[in-house]
């Protein structure tokens, strides 16, 4: 079993409450979302592994045993071109869960006008093998899902 860690401080919600259907359906794998508090922030790696993607706005995580935990700051972010993100890791790296990866400010988001709220996705599992998805406030760091 993987605890995936919540990335962000916030509101941990369904998927269903993600404003994008590849998201909110579950289409690129099963998971939670964070709807995070409006100041600034630190997104941290949900788990421990390489940092095999990294861009501003979304990373990917894959632990020694093979699974990858995709976060994704925002939807739609990708349009902001990396404005108002600054990566403080490098794609490759080892991180440890709780890591920061990115320096971000959600408000920003918001003003910009997508929506700040952070899918977090166990990648590759089908919807079976996620439990124990936990809601209502959490920190980044704490314990956001199980991945059997």
């Amino acid at each position: 079993m993987t605890t995936v860690h919540s990335p962000v401080n916030g509101r941990a919600v369904g998927l269903p409450a993600v404003p994008d259907p590849v998201f909110s359906q579950a289409m690129v794998g099963p998971g939670a979302a964070v709807d995070p508090a409006r100041g600034p922030q630190v997104a941290v790696a949900p788990i421990a592994g390489r940092l095999v993607k990294l861009h501003p706005h979304a990373y990917i995580v894959v632990g020694d045993d093979g699974r990858g935990v995709l976060t994704h700051l925002g939807v739609d972010t990708v349009k902001l071109r990396g404005a108002g993100f600054e990566l403080l890791a490098v794609e490759g790296d080892l991180v440890t869960a709780g890591q920061p990866v990115v320096a971000w400010h959600p408000h920003a988001v918001d003003e910009e006008g997508y929506s700040p709220v952070c899918p977090v996705i166990a990648l590759d599992a089908g919807p079976e093998s996620v439990s124990g998805v936990v809601s209502g406030p959490v920190e980044a760091g704490d314990p956001l899902f199980d991945w059997h």
